[in-house]
């Protein structure tokens, strides 16, 4: 665990989290939760390497936050990723009630925090933590576009 890191330098891991998953053929995505100022959980995209097609940052993180604290509830904890979250992700951050989202670059296609569906918007949502958007992003979205660029 980082002990006394602040809310850029938790972006700051999440991007370098990003950049290593960059670096294995994954769409570099990278996540990092935090609870009382200390990481208990890290992870970048893995839906290549593991075949999971659910294996977003978010999701992964999540599963190792609950895993280290033990409970589902992770009402205490901030999640810091770098690009705005999926359906699916929103989805599990209300499940998990996580207290504050932090995103890096906005996602206009497949976000659905600020754009497309706006899960938390919705009636049906459980659960809706503080939104905090733009938190790295200019780092997050170069790091998006040189990955893309290098494919295309």
């Amino acid at each position: 665990m980082i002990r006394g890191m602040t809310a850029p330098s938790f972006m700051d891991l999440a991007l370098k989290t990003a950049e290593n998953a960059g670096k294995s053929g994954e769409v570099p995505i990278g996540c990092v939760i935090v609870r009382d100022y200390k990481v208990i959980a890290t992870a970048g995209n893995r839906t290549l390497t593991d075949r999971d097609p659910t294996a977003h940052a978010e999701i992964l993180a999540l599963r190792q936050a609950a895993e280290t604290i033990g409970t589902e509830r992770l009402v205490d904890c901030d999640l810091y990723v770098t690009l705005e979250p999926c359906t699916m992700c929103a989805g599990a951050i209300s499940f998990a009630r996580i207290r504050r989202l932090y995103y890096g670059a906005a996602d206009p296609k497949g976000g659905a925090v600020d754009s497309g569906v706006r899960f938390f918007a919705a009636p049906t949502c459980h659960h809706v933590p503080e939104v905090y958007s733009a938190v790295g992003e200019s780092k997050a979205v170069t790091l998006l576009k040189e990955f893309f660029r290098e494919r295309r």
